[in-house]
């Protein structure tokens, strides 16, 4: 890849996944969330999906949440990480989101859970699930977006400007939920739709914060991060301001998520298409009443 525009060092990602693989299920809070949220779509959608790709899939989790009267017959299971993809139960690769193996028109579904956050080439990401999907094939999927994490970033920066005089990314950047939808179509998906909704989770000590993104193996993995270690008392400086911004009343603070969902379609002759411009028979100056009075 060309690293002039490479925004996350992948190989940090499959490290910090590698590392949070075995002690997941004490930190999945948030992608079980998350999964029951997608279950819920799919139980919204009166189909089968016999062919069903899980990508980025972690130790297996999306499985459980999936419900079988969607008639899954296979289901595959993609991570970055091989030692995440080696604790998900039945089939499993590990592969890399960006440069995905499956021939095209593999699956019904791909489906996707709190990953591709962390994927450079979304655009290329979303082509090749197009592709992999059949004809009238659903894409969903949750990603983490703009709003996540808006209070430890706040807090961090402040500490960083105070005590380093400048400040290095150390939060994640994530995608907005409109240049997400745009992304859908870019990708050449039919009838893209875009969502966003916040879960906030409530924390009695911020530091917590940050010992929970390294057992989910969320933890800063932006290309241009610093590689040193932290200077002293920046941690702990950023946990004062922390409390001192977001604290309510009882001293507890929160962390923001904002999941943004994708829902959008393989192209299929078999689905609805919009009526050409200027074909409607009634004028829209009548509805409206324009020029009345």
């Amino acid at each position: 890849m060309n690293r002039e525009f490479e925004i996350f060092d992948r190989r940090a990602v499959r490290a910090h996944r590698d590392r949070a693989a075995a002690g997941l299920g004490g930190y999945d809070f948030l992608f079980r969330a998350a999964a029951e949220g997608l279950a819920g779509r799919l139980a919204d959608i009166r189909r089968n999906f016999a062919a069903v790709l899980d990508l980025g899939c972690h130790d297996g989790f999306l499985a459980d949440c999936l419900e079988p009267d969607h008639g899954a017959e296979l289901l595959v299971q993609c991570d970055l990480s091989e030692a995440m993809a080696g604790r998900a139960p039945g089939r499993r690769v590990a592969a890399d989101e960006e440069l995905l193996p499956f021939a095209p028109m593999s699956f019904d579904l791909v489906i996707s859970c709190l990953t591709l956050h962390w994927v450079n080439d979304l655009p290329g990401c979303l082509v090749q699930a197009r592709r992999a999907l059949k004809p009238d094939g659903l894409f969903l999927a949750v990603m983490l977006g703009g709003g996540t994490l808006r209070e430890l970033r706040s807090a961090l920066l402040a500490a960083d400007t105070e005590l380093s005089g400048g400040a290095g990314p150390r939060v994640s950047p994530f995608a907005d939920v409109r240049d997400a939808g745009d992304l859908l179509g870019r990708a050449g998906f039919a009838l893209p739709v875009a969502d966003t909704a916040i879960l906030t989770v409530s924390y009695a000590e911020p530091l917590r914060l940050l010992s929970d993104l390294r057992g989910m193996g969320e933890a800063n993995s932006v290309a241009a991060r610093r590689r040193s270690f932290a200077r002293r008392g920046v941690f702990p400086r950023a946990a004062e301001l922390y409390r001192e911004m977001y604290a309510d009343a009882d001293g507890r603070v929160p962390a923001t998520f904002e999941m943004i969902t994708l829902t959008a379609w393989a192209p299929a002759d078999t689905q609805p298409k919009p009526l050409a411009r200027g074909s409607g028979e009634v004028s829209l100056t009548d509805i409206l009443g324009a020029g009345d009075g």
